[in-house]
């Protein structure tokens, strides 16, 4: 694709991967997505904000292809869809300055060859000029590494925000047209890389507050020609806030806590709850993630394997752990032969999680009369918290 004008002194470059369905070898993008750069060119000098995955480098190089020379490249982050064509870019202009975060500096050397001589470091608020132009840096920290930072051009009102923002979406569109489309995405790509960071993310939502923003340019997914629409999303991501929401991953090996599910379900229903259920043996852990960011409540449904917790549960609360939802509950329900002891609190699956533990619905073989009882109870005990919160 050909590079394309936000305005007139800006452009967006890049590149669309249209067919990539897992980043990190973890995280699935149903969606595939897209590795943005950006071209300012001020009266006097130019600048390019960040580059591309590099098995993408000869479609950035392509579009530079009338450019002939670059004063400032500019790195938001050290990761390498952003920064793995980094040494290419600085071969092909010898004179560029490579611009960063103190921190930054230092990563960006960890991961790949770079002459320290042509690193510059910027404080949080420094300024350059262009011209005519003035970008300032904003330091955002755990956005979502510890040296991530933003950049906002002046004149333009346009926050360059790296994956600050962005979206794993493969689109020809330039801009957020498309916005239930594109906040589905950046919902799913807020769970999967942002939610661990909502404190620092909070923090830095304020920084950004203080400046006015015409577009807000991503490194991943479409230009948002509306920035408060994302920018509404992520104060309500990020908040305290929870819904009136249950998470229910499940596995059942032969049966009997497929029937506990069921059950629970409709009696949580009853109650006005909504549920999203996941048999961990065909769903999508994405989505899953995506259900976590504004859920109250989580009950983890599992049968007994040698006397633990089934595989497939193990790895979908690992991943709960460590994407830290701001869930307020938990509890466990369970079918075991021979002994149950082991999967009866959830606080052992979730140790970085604050939640309150309910209580805990553990059968021997298949559900009995008492055993849908306890769970009635488990639902009515659920409904009357999310009350508590003043949840609807």
């Amino acid at each position: 694709m050909k590079a394309r004008k936000i305005t007139e002194s800006v452009s967006l470059l890049g590149a669309v991967d249209w067919d990539r369905r897992f980043f990190d070898a973890l995280i699935p993008i149903p969606d595939g997505t897209s590795y943005n750069s950006y071209l300012i060119k001020g009266s006097e000098k130019i600048a390019l904000l960040d580059t591309v995955e590099p098995a993408f480098i000869e479609t950035l190089l392509s579009q530079l292809n009338d450019i002939p020379s670059i004063d400032y490249v500019i790195s938001h982050h050290a990761e390498q869809d952003h920064s793995g064509s980094l040494p290419q870019i600085m071969e092909k202009y010898p004179h560029a300055r490579l611009l960063t975060s103190i921190k930054g500096k230092g990563m960006l050397m960890d991961l790949m060859p770079l002459q320290e001589d042509r690193i510059q470091t910027v404080q949080d608020g420094e300024t350059i000029s262009l011209g005519d132009k003035t970008l300032e840096f904003i330091y955002t920290p755990w956005v979502h590494w510890p040296e991530t930072m933003v950049t906002y051009l002046r004149e333009e009102k346009i926050l360059f925000a790296c994956d600050f923002f962005g979206s794993h979406l493969a689109t020809s569109d330039l801009y957020a047209t498309d916005e239930s489309r594109v906040y589905g995405a950046a919902r799913l790509y807020y769970a999967q890389i942002m939610m661990p960071f909502r404190g620092p993310i909070q923090k830095n939502l304020e920084k950004i507050a203080l400046y006015q923003t015409s577009f807000i340019a991503p490194s991943h997914g479409p230009v948002y020609n509306r920035p408060e629409m994302i920018l509404s999303a992520y104060r309500e991501w990020a908040s305290d806030k929870v819904m009136n929401i249950v998470i229910l991953p499940y596995v059942s090996m032969h049966g009997s806590v497929k029937k506990m599910v069921d059950h629970l379900v409709g009696a949580l229903a009853e109650k006005g709850v909504t549920v999203h259920q996941f048999d961990l043996t065909t769903a999508d852990l994405g989505r899953l993630a995506s259900t976590l960011v504004d859920a109250a409540t989580l009950v983890i449904g599992t049968s007994v394997v040698l006397n633990a917790p089934h595989p497939h549960v193990f790895h979908a609360a690992h991943l709960v752990n460590i994407l830290r939802p701001k869930l307020k509950y938990a509890a466990v329900i369970g079918s075991f032969g021979w002994g149950g002891k082991a999967i009866e609190d959830p606080s052992v699956f979730l140790p970085n999680l604050k939640i309150e533990r309910l209580p805990s619905v553990l059968c021997r073989g298949i559900p009995h009369e008492d055993d849908f009882k306890a769970l009635d109870t488990l639902a009515a005990t659920i409904a009357s918290k999310h009350a508590e919160l003043g949840l609807k």
